[in-house]
């Protein structure tokens, strides 16, 4: 006998001890009354035992019939649990998530994001790469990276090929080193575009945002030095190499901590944005990613 046929006899078995009757026990199954009586008796023939007792109402459990009930009922039980843990597996989430990150984590906000990530979608692994901004959204949109932080407008660099969500509003200042106060306050971008620059790559939000301002007025900057990471311009600056652009929250303690100079006359805005590709949003793991993303930044 198979093991389908056996979980057939015990259903019929549960269905009639429920119900004292065959009848109705066969309407519960969709079954004929025939082939319910004759898994009852199959039952009875496995087990050697009387489990039925007629009456005029019916079929009642006899004492063996009684004592197998909850071990038949257990069975089915376990096998409805199975089913259901089989169904939430179709349903679950997995995959690889390449997430392009930025800057500093506490800035991103990554860790809870990656908290928020792993509690939703727990099936989801991950792989963090450190880009520039630009690299990131380069990537992205020629699907080497799924989702990934951006600093600027996407959808307009991008050429619409993105999805993406502006997550804060922050101003990018020109920092210059201790001591240089009289040659930047009071200077407009001409007049800081003279002193010597510590540059970014192209792929940087600084030098997009700077060449945003610096190329419609005709202006090239004094490049003295060329650096990829935020830490190694901030001690460029600290040096007295350069100025260069710093992210307003960082200016200030860096000016409280080090007696770095503010430009007091110029800033730019910037937008931290989260980023995927237009055509992959409904992709689950990128689903996924968007979700918990809401729930950091809502």
């Amino acid at each position: 006998m198979t093991q389908a046929a056996d979980l057939q006899i015990l259903r019929a078995f549960v269905a009639v001890a429920r119900e004292g009757n065959v009848s109705r026990a066969a309407e519960r199954l969709h079954l004929s009354q025939p082939a319910v009586s004759l898994q009852l008796k199959r039952l009875a023939d496995i087990t050697g035992l009387a489990l039925f007792s007629r009456t005029p109402l019916g079929l009642a459990l006899t004492s063996d019939g009684a004592a197998l009930l909850p071990q038949a009922e257990r069975v089915l039980a376990s096998l409805s649990d199975f089913q259901q843990a089989a169904q939430r597996l179709h349903s679950t989430v997995r995959g690889t998530l390449r997430i392009g990150t930025i800057l500093d984590p506490e800035f991103t906000r990554l860790g809870a994001f990656l908290r928020e990530l792993v509690e939703g979608a727990p099936q989801v692994a991950t792989e963090l790469r450190q880009r520039m901004s630009g690299s990131v959204l380069a990537q992205v949109a020629a699907g080497a990276l799924d989702v990934g932080f951006f600093l600027g407008d996407a959808k307009s660099e991008s050429g619409g090929l993105v999805t993406a969500r502006t997550l804060s509003r922050f101003h990018y200042r020109v920092v210059a080193p201790a001591g240089w106060g009289p040659q930047v306050l009071g200077r407009d971008w001409k007049g800081l575009a003279a002193l010597p620059w510590v540059a970014t790559p192209p792929e940087s939000a600084h030098h997009r945002l700077l060449a945003g301002v610096f190329g419609p007025r005709g202006l090239a900057p004094r490049q003295v030095a060329l650096v990829d990471q935020e830490a190694s311009m901030l001690d460029l600056i600290k040096s007295g190499v350069g100025l260069s652009l710093v992210r307003d929250s960082i200016a200030i303690r860096e000016s409280q901590a080090h007696g770095l100079v503010i430009a007091d006359r110029v800033q730019l805005e910037c937008t931290l944005q989260f980023v995927s590709l237009a055509a992959r949003a409904d992709e689950p793991v990128i689903a996924s990613a968007w979700a918990a993303l809401g729930r950091v930044w809502s």
